[in-house]
């Protein structure tokens, strides 16, 4: 008993240390976007406050139309990437699962070899910009890099292989259903806790993105709130032009504005991802056991 109060002692102590590594920055995130630029510029970063202000998220908010369209943008390609990515994942995944599928084993090689090799920046640029032709438009920060992922299709293959009973499927059969029906009516419900996961994963994965970014828009219509993050850590000029006409006399805080669109950025994440915990780490757990 005392052996293991001991160990339990030491887990939680090391849970804890990990615990604070984690929270501790964001912590000084949030403390610098609310501390007074010349504080900041005279002190440096503090865990408090010394001079509480706000203006970095007025400005934000209220002097500045890149940040909001940098939201919308955002929110926009997140819902409908992920949407898609995960359409596409389970229509991959369920027929790889399936045993009877002729030349399965051909198709399961290609998506593995996918995890290893790639066709490269240069390639893959021209594909995407000479051939599709998706430059400066909303679908640069939609197809490219993230709409699939072999590693999200082995899991959700590997949970429909290991936690969706033979017997339902065939039952289902038996009654009538065709395999469009079988998918979504049976496999699909059943399969929650994976398809969450995938879902929490492609999410960060679009919510997160700037390189894409980087890479095809050159156009500050279409920056996504990463990108425009990026490019406020670059020049914080860049905010000035993209700020609206009637906020050019404000005076922007121009170290204080950096943590301010971190903090915006990061939030959405911090109250989407309690709901889906419970769903994460079950999906990850059962989905990650190779079938």
């Amino acid at each position: 008993m005392t052996n293991k109060k001991s160990y339990q002692m030491v887990i939680t102590t090391v849970m804890i240390v990990i615990s604070l590594i984690c929270i501790i920055p964001f912590i000084l995130l949030i403390s610098s976007s609310i501390t007074s630029e010349e504080m900041l510029v005279k002190n440096g970063y503090s865990f408090w406050p010394k001079k509480l202000d706000l203006s970095a998220y007025k400005y934000l908010l209220f002097g500045s139309g890149a940040v909001l369209r940098g939201y919308a943008i955002s929110i926009i390609v997140t819902v409908s990437g992920t949407l898609l990515s995960l359409l596409l994942t389970i229509m991959f995944a369920y027929p790889l699962s399936r045993k009877d599928l002729p030349g399965r084993n051909i198709f399961s090689f290609f998506i593995f070899f996918t995890m290893l090799f790639n066709g490269g920046l240069v390639p893959t640029y021209i594909m995407w910009t000479q051939l599709f032709h998706i430059k400066n438009t909303i679908w640069a920060l939609v197809f490219p890099n993230l709409l699939m992922n072999a590693f999200n299709v082995i899991m959700m293959r590997t949970y429909f292989m290991t936690n969706i009973p033979e017997e339902v499927i065939e039952a289902a059969r038996i009654d009538g259903s065709g395999e469009f029906r079988i998918l979504f009516g049976i496999i699909v419900p059943m399969a929650l806790p994976i398809i969450i996961t995938i879902t929490l994963l492609v999410g960060l994965g679009y919510w997160n993105d700037w390189l894409n970014g980087l890479y095809y828009i050159n156009n500050d219509k279409y920056y996504s709130i990463q990108v425009l993050l990026t490019k406020m850590l670059e020049n914080v000029e860049m905010v000035k032009k993209a700020s609206s006409a009637g906020a050019s006399t404000m005076k922007m805080p121009s170290t204080s504005i950096r943590m301010a669109v971190a903090v915006i950025g990061a939030l959405p994440v911090l109250v989407v991802y309690p709901f889906f915990q419970k769903y994460f780490v079950k999906g990850i757990v059962i989905g990650a056991v190779k079938g």
